[in-house]
């Protein structure tokens, strides 16, 4: 499985972004440049990283830096599936 492109998906289809996510890299900002990304928004990945990726997401270990780029958000992902 490839990390990153599950959580790019996830962003597209969370935002619908109809594709958009496809040009995006690590160092691409999340939280705070895309206007999609409200936290409705983060509330609506969080679930499909819980459903899709069978991550599971406690309020507690999630702040804004872990929503900061795409490479923070893969990074997170990455550590909770070991």
């Amino acid at each position: 499985m490839n990390i990153k492109n599950e959580v790019l998906e996830l962003i597209d289809d969370a935002l619908g972004l109809n594709g958009r996510t496809k040009a995006f890299s690590l160092d691409t900002p999340l939280l705070g440049a895309l206007p999609e990304l409200d936290s409705m928004a983060v509330v609506a990945v969080i679930n499909l990283l819980e459903e899709r990726l069978g991550v599971d997401v406690s309020d507690d270990e999630i702040d804004g830096s872990t929503f900061a780029t795409v490479g923070t958000l893969v990074g997170y992902v990455e550590q909770k599936l070991g």
